[in-house]
């Protein structure tokens, strides 16, 4: 495969950025909930930088030159990245300043920008600051005696410009207040003193309005806000460690501190003073952001839960839960019944999974309970039943992923109330994540262990259920549950590679299985029958699985991919892809399921899995895909597959040039797969 069959990956997630914020742009979303989307694009864009952005980086620092797999050189990759991401966050402001803020405004929900404060507003920005600002700031003098400090990541900072001589005789010069961490960064104005139901005002505007009087007697000519974004990536050597917890524990107090990689100032500030954050920062004039608003404007996501204006956000939206699941039902003996049992989240209830964990923990008959948790959440209901469980003589295990991204500090604090609960705590493999999600519950029955499994596409995390689309599925088979405690074992001991049955698992056997599949499905066209593959994920990166999808679209294949994030395939390509499509959805829920269909009609095989078809998934990561049958095999092919090909809304489809295209309805029906799904399951609907 060539290099120019591949996109490059750091742009294809710009792409998927331009998506999001398409969405804020989107007149037939409710106002408050445009905010939202434009707030996750600032977002999205902040945590890019963090890692991709500052490994990028890091490769130019190291004297890399070697083109990558899309023919695209570090510095090459670098540098378009910079001018899309400058096109974007000028975007970004525009949509802000020009549409988002006039349109609240016309709701009665209203920004008061500085230069517009009547003498009321005034004396309350005053009072405001003196009470509840001053004394918890600390300005900075900047001089040899108190040079440039070490600013955390994406900190909201001022630079001020002072003019005349301090008490001790001092020349003027440069001075810096950070703005704590502890303060809101948008504050909400009494409407007796603003005139409007919904004042608000930034923390940056009233810090910079009052600046002059943290520096008496001295003139604040200029005060500028900025941020800079540093390199976020957590870089231990896990082959070289005793122990990964206290080492990631070392290497959490240098997060906030790593290499700088982009720095957001004011719009107005002077060239002089950024040349000289530029040179504080060891940043180029291409690492500059100029932004017409606040530089921390993902802070602005805060504002619609504190609006009562349901007309203005998303309709009110309850999951459906089975009569069968309710907390008076014996959950295994309805398991045992019906299994598997398939669910799909955030349409239905994710209270089941949590119901099955809070019965085990109560149920004298269960001897033991083994979970992974990747991302459970602040003050987990999981977390609690499983030190129930404990306490009350079960044994539990569980495998806790320390290096989840930016959930390790809270992952490693967890581990800690596990093991004081008596909790066997394991921290999974050296050099592997365990991201697979899987549950199990062994329970005795009739002088006999049966064993109940959970398995999944999404984290045990019961906010982001709601959130996010995932499939779960409860089962007793014990093709299933067999192989999820050989995993277990596996992960918890040592041993070699598992003889399973049933489950595929990374790092050993996924990839292999999936360009096997699609070889089955390449096999078939070429003897003139009906090939299919569809699949969707969150995102498509390797290359051995995209090199199998173009020979099997040469070979007369239908592909269908629906791909919500980075997607280095090239779709429609003659003589190349001209038999893949490739859409991405987006909408009220983060589409997160992992489904996997290989072939057509009844003889189609169907896979849920907790992997994305990427290198880190397949060979670094211990994952897993779960064979779907029957019933459940109908249903999830049509709720997570062929209802999204169907999508006219909140669908882009990937052209052969590489750019996105949202398809519109135009003669036809519109029609959003989300919101069919919602309506299906209010109105209590049979699944499927």
């Amino acid at each position: 495969m060539l290099s120019q069959d591949l996109s490059n990956r750091e742009l294809s997630f710009l792409a998927f950025n331009e998506r999001v914020l398409a969405l804020a742009d989107d007149p037939s979303i409710p106002l408050l909930e445009r905010l939202r989307y434009l707030c996750i694009s600032s977002s999205n864009l902040d945590e890019f930088f963090e890692v991709r952005v500052a490994g990028i980086k890091q490769k130019i620092m190291g004297g890399v030159e070697a083109a990558g797999i899309d023919g695209y050189s570090p510095q090459q990759e670098l540098n378009a990245i910079t001018t899309a991401a400058h096109q974007f966050v000028v975007k970004q402001y525009e949509l802000l300043n020009d549409v988002l803020l006039p349109a609240l405004a016309a709701q009665d929900i209203k920004f008061l920008v500085r230069g517009t404060w009547d003498e009321k507003v005034s004396a309350w920005v005053k009072e405001y600051f003196n009470s509840n600002i001053a004394p918890v700031l600390s300005p900075l003098g900047l001089d040899p005696a108190h040079p440039f400090p070490r600013l955390t990541n994406k900190s909201l900072n001022f630079i001020v410009d002072l003019q005349g001589v301090d008490a001790f005789g001092r020349e003027s010069g440069f001075a810096l207040v950070r703005a704590p961490r502890s303060l809101p960064r948008v504050i909400p104005v009494p409407a007796e003193i603003c005139g409007s139901q919904h004042g608000f005002v930034f923390l940056s505007s009233i810090m910079h309005s009052q600046m002059g009087s943290l520096f008496s007697g001295m003139q604040a000519a200029g005060v500028y806000q900025f941020k800079v974004t540093r390199n976020s990536e957590l870089y231990v050597s896990e082959e070289e460690v005793a122990n990964l917890r206290r080492a990631l524990q070392s290497e959490l107090l240098q997060r906030n501190f790593g290499q700088a990689v982009r720095l957001e100032v004011a719009a107005n500030c002077p060239a002089r003073i950024v040349r000289y954050l530029q040179r504080q920062f060891s940043l180029g004039d291409e690492d500059v952001y100029r932004v017409n608003g606040p530089v921390n404007l993902n802070r602005l996501v805060a504002i619609p839960d504190q609006i009562d204006k349901p007309e203005l956000k998303f309709p009110a939206f309850t999951p459906s839960i089975a009569p069968a699941f309710n907390v008076d039902v014996d959950i295994f003996e309805h398991i045992s019944m019906r299994s598997p049992v398939i669910f799909h989240h955030p349409y239905e209830s994710y209270n089941p999974i949590l119901e099955l964990v809070r019965q085990a923990s109560i149920d004298p008959d269960v001897l033991a309970i083994k979970q992974t948790l990747y991302r459970t959440g602040h003050d987990s209901a999981f977390v609690r039943y499983l030190m129930d469980a404990s306490r009350a003589g079960k044994d539990v295990t569980v495998v806790i992923e320390l290096r989840a991204r930016f959930d390790e500090e809270a992952n490693i604090n967890l581990a800690t109330r596990l093991q004081e609960a008596g909790i066997q705590v394991v921290y999974g493999v050296v050099g592997f994540k365990t991201h697979a999600k899987m549950l199990l519950v062994v329970r005795r029955e009739k002088s006999k262990l049966v064993k109940y499994a959970h398995v999944g596409t999404g984290n045990y995390h019961a906010t982001t259920a709601r959130l996010y689309t995932d499939i779960s599925m409860l089962t007793c088979q014990k093709r299933i549950t067999n192989d999820v405690q050989k995993i277990f074992t596996q992960l918890t001991g040592l041993g070699q590679t598992l003889n399973l049955k049933e489950l595929i698992q990374a790092p050993f056997s996924l990839h292999s299985f999936i360009i096997e599949k699609i070889e089955q499905q390449i096999a078939i066209a070429e003897k003139g029958g009906k090939a299919c593959v569809t699949a969707r994920m969150n995102s498509l990166v390797d290359a051995g699985v995209i090199d199998a999808l173009y020979r099997a679209s040469r070979a007369g294949v239908k592909v269908q991919l629906l791909i919500r994030g980075v997607c280095m395939l090239k779709a429609g390509v003659e003589g190349l892809s001209e038999n893949i499509r490739v859409i991405s959805v987006l909408g009220r829920f983060l589409e997160h399921s992992r489904v996997f269909c290989f072939g057509a009609g009844d003889d189609a095989q169907l896979y849920m899995s907790s992997a994305d078809w990427m290198p880190r998934n397949f060979f670094n990561r211990v994952e897993i895909a779960v064979p779907v049958e029957g019933d459940a095999k109908t249903r999830i092919k049509h709720e997570c597959l062929d209802i999204y090909f169907k999508d006219n809304q909140y669908c882009w489809e990937l052209q052969s040039d590489g750019q996105y295209k949202r398809l519109q309805a135009k003669n036809k029906k519109p029609f959003s797969a989300q919101q069919a799904l919602i309506e299906r399951h209010d109105a209590g609907l049979p699944p499927g």
